[in-house]
């Protein structure tokens, strides 16, 4: 009886050590659980975030954003709200803000005001706004190896004659391009338009009458010039905006002597052959 009682006895040690493993074991992993848990909370802890409005074409609008994000991600964030692509928007706070300052760096609180000025790329395309026969015009032209000069939507201008103040053309000629902005040309709709190139911003300016778009150059697409037959000093350049054919931006008259500068300045050297 006592060997059974002993054997029973050990039995019964043998499993209380085994539940105390176990117990030890089972409380170590909610320990650590319990620190992993603790762990992601702290690392989860809510941005601090501000409300203001943003002020663009007169138009406002209530955004809510995090203090310590940049002025980059705002404007990534407001591109589809304002329909401004983040490239062309320039952001007001106190003064131009830069991309990398962030909110609170800049001292933005509750209920500030934040303007944001940019052109998007329909407002550009709408200085000179095709009619529905040019759209027809240039939809038979793409599919055609017609030259521009002799293609029906480009007539209209080029059968004008050469513009009174346009600035000389030199045929066969490669200057670099003046400090001055290249001046008395024409756009799609007949007006004057003027190109300046502001390179230390990587921006070009197409100015009008009415307006002066500021385009960043890496936004442009790409670049395509023909000699005006008959005035081979001059050329037709199309500065391509969007991803389509409808999206250039036409101009008429452009000295022959720039175009090649005017290609490696939007364009990077060698990039259009």
């Amino acid at each position: 009886m006592e060997c059974i009682g002993s054997e029973k006895g050990d039995g019964s040690s043998e499993k209380c050590n085994s539940d105390s493993k176990g117990a030890e074991c089972d409380s170590s992993s909610e320990i650590k659980g319990s620190e992993v848990e603790t762990s992601k909370e702290e690392l989860e802890v809510p941005k601090e975030t501000v409300d203001f409005k943003v002020i663009y074409n007169k138009n406002k609008y209530d955004v809510n954003f995090p203090l310590d994000s940049t002025v980059g991600q705002l404007k990534q964030h407001l591109q589809d709200i304002i329909g401004v692509p983040q490239s062309m928007q320039k952001v007001m706070i106190k003064g131009l803000a830069k991309d990398e300052r962030t909110l609170r760096e800049l001292g933005v609180t509750k209920g500030a005001k934040i303007m944001v000025v940019g052109s998007k790329l329909d407002d550009v395309l709408a200085v000179s706004v095709p009619s529905k026969q040019d759209l027809q015009d240039e939809k038979s032209a793409s599919t055609s190896k017609e030259p521009f000069c002799k293609q029906k939507q480009h007539r209209k201008v080029l059968d004008k004659g050469v513009p009174e103040d346009v600035m000389p053309g030199i045929k066969n000629a490669k200057d670099a391009l003046p400090p001055y902005p290249l001046s008395g040309m024409l756009n799609k709709s007949g007006g004057k338009v003027r190109l300046t190139f502001k390179m230390e911003q990587d921006q070009v300016w197409i100015g009008t009458k009415e307006r002066t778009d500021k385009i960043p150059m890496n936004t442009i697409k790409g670049v395509v010039s023909e000699p005006i037959e008959g005035h081979e000093e001059y050329h037709i350049m199309a500065i391509q905006l969007g991803p389509t054919d409808a999206s250039r931006y036409w101009v008429y008259w452009v000295p022959a002597q720039f175009v090649d500068a005017i290609k490696d300045a939007i364009l990077g050297k060698w990039q259009y052959f």
